[in-house]
């Protein structure tokens, strides 16, 4: 919080915009010509509207999927058939990273998106130096949050490489997952939206891909698959190693907070169409949906199959 931050309060107070980020009203209390109380008013009408239609996307509010995952009476084909589509999704989200990454319209939105990726890859984030060998890659150690600047690339830092170790203790072999070859076409059809409209060449589209994306991954789901898996470990007393799963859901809570900053800068920095916003946030809500209802209706066939 910044040191005037009683100004900042009472800024708010004074022109009604309860609601903003500490980032727009402190541009907006320096005079930043991008910042108006006007435009700061018309904002928080249109994040009222996000809420309401955007937010209330089913898949966010209650995703039967992993409503179900969360209790953990999944049998051994469940959680097999779940990793081999979760590794597909996994693997074609470094493609959309690398899409946005290179439409990027800005310096600091290539490194943004750069970081994200390189980080999948295998590079740590690394707030301070740490001895490298000391490293468990899928421990709760994990650092979330600074900088790959300086770090070092692992091979087994590789969130793919998380993913294998579940996989392998399954009896699963390396040639079994991850490629498109063993995508369902609900999974197929999720990868190839993120790349159409998160990785996408709009800056505008992407930047309300990227916001639905983070709000579904910010909505819980993470917590309910650790759950889940929690419950499977515990039934066949194995100990599937759960990193990949509790870093993402550790780093939403960070990612969550920025998202906001980022929508607000959007706005008051873009001729942003609130409307295409809204539609595109949508579309990618609803492709994200047609991803865990194909799992639904996997897990259905493979009820008696364990």
């Amino acid at each position: 919080m910044h040191h005037n931050s009683n100004t900042l309060i009472n800024l708010a107070h004074h022109y009604h915009l309860e609601g903003l980020s500490w980032q727009s009203l402190q541009a907006l209390s320096d005079g930043n010509t991008d910042y108006s109380v006007d435009k700061a008013q018309r904002f928080l009408k249109f994040q009222q509207r996000i809420n309401k239609e955007l937010l209330r996307h089913p898949v966010i509010t209650g995703n039967p999927y992993t409503t179900w995952f969360a209790q953990g009476h999944q049998n051994s084909s469940q959680i097999k058939a779940f990793i081999v589509q979760f590794s597909v999704f996994s693997n074609q989200f470094m493609i959309a990273q690398l899409n946005k990454m290179i439409h990027a319209d800005s310096l600091e939105g290539m490194r943004t998106s750069k970081e994200i990726l390189a980080n999948e890859l295998g590079v740590k984030f690394e707030s301070a130096p740490k001895n490298p060998s000391s490293a468990n890659f899928w421990n709760k150690e994990e650092n979330t949050e600074g900088s790959i600047e300086g770090s070092t690339f692992h091979f087994t830092a590789g969130h793919f490489e998380w993913l294998y170790s579940i996989a392998k203790q399954l009896g699963l072999h390396f040639d079994e997952i991850g490629q498109p070859k063993h995508g369902s076409e609900s999974t197929l059809f999720f990868c190839a939206e993120l790349i159409r409209l998160y990785g996408g060449e709009n800056y505008l589209v992407s930047q309300s891909a990227s916001y639905a994306v983070e709000n579904w991954a910010a909505a819980g789901f993470w917590k309910q698959l650790i759950q889940g898996f929690k419950w499977f470990n515990k039934a066949k007393g194995i100990d599937l190693p759960l990193g990949f799963f509790i870093w993402h859901d550790q780093i939403e809570a960070h990612h969550a907070a920025h998202t906001q900053e980022e929508l607000e800068a959007l706005y008051f920095t873009r001729h942003l169409n609130e409307d295409d916003f809204i539609l595109h946030g949508n579309e990618m809500l609803d492709a994200v949906a047609v991803f865990w209802n194909g799992l639904d209706e996997q897990k259905r066939a493979l009820e008696t199959i364990h």
